[in-house]
């Protein structure tokens, strides 16, 4: 079945840096647009950054352009999210997600908690 693990969460300090992973199994990990997603305390979630399947073209949020980086590896089948610079306001929880055949995203992971504090 398919799996999205996310790691690398934690408590950092205003312009920390910070490395998310996301190990995924129980599909073909290479054949997939990916993304990450995250969710405020109170808030909506919020879309972060997406990448193709051969990495070919990323995408990122405006408030985060500049500060964070998405790559892949698809021969270890892991998804990357690199955070530098962080704010405060980029305290989340921070999931992974698969987008499907039809468009939106039908498998999404547990989570990984990253707050940003001093």
């Amino acid at each position: 079945q398919v799996q999205l693990v996310e790691s690398g969460g934690g408590l950092v300090q205003p312009g920390d840096s910070l490395r998310l992973s996301c190990a995924a199994s129980g599909f073909t990990f290479s054949s997939h647009y990916m993304s990450w997603v995250r969710q405020a305390p109170g808030k909506g979630l919020e879309w972060v950054s997406s990448i193709y399947s051969d990495s070919s073209n990323t995408y990122c949020a405006d408030s985060v352009k500049g500060r964070f980086t998405i790559s892949r590896d698809n021969v270890k089948n892991t998804l990357y999210l690199q955070m530098s610079s962080l704010k405060s306001e980029d305290t989340a929880v921070y999931y992974c997600a698969k987008k499907g055949v039809f468009g939106s995203y039908d498998y999404w992971g547990q989570g990984t908690q990253v707050t940003v504090s001093s």
